[in-house]
């Protein structure tokens, strides 16, 4: 992360919130996702609930996109453009969901994300 971003000293309280709420799901995502892919696949709960997962990860990124665009300026390496828009396929366009596509997201992109953001006040 650039030496001139301070988590601490960058973020608003709604800002901190919003990353908050961005690791909460984030854990959430990988509960699901430790269930395997297999049950993943067989279950049409699973995959509505990685739906509403998706949901809120698009929705929380899109608004920590207005509230601290500097944070995510600092973390070019986070998906934050992919997150939102796959909330936007979720949301609008039912036909077009790809199951195997939001696996990937929560079990690849979410991880990545929760991580960095969890220990953004530790860098």
């Amino acid at each position: 992360m650039p030496e001139h971003f301070d988590a601490s000293r960058d973020l608003n309280e709604r800002a901190r919130q919003t990353v908050l709420d961005l690791v909460e799901f984030g854990e959430m995502a990988a509960r699901l996702v430790g269930r395997g892919q297999p049950a993943y696949e067989e279950d049409e709960a699973l995959q509505l609930a990685a739906e509403a997962l998706v949901h809120r990860l698009g929705e929380a990124t899109a608004r920590l996109m207005r509230q601290a665009p500097q944070l995510v300026t600092a973390h070019p390496e986070i998906p934050w453009t992919r997150l939102r828009a796959t909330r936007n396929i979720v949301a609008h366009e039912y036909a077009r969901i790809d199951h195997a596509l939001l696996w990937r997201a929560l079990a690849r992109d979410v991880p990545e994300m929760t991580e960095r953001l969890r220990t953004l006040d530790e860098s």
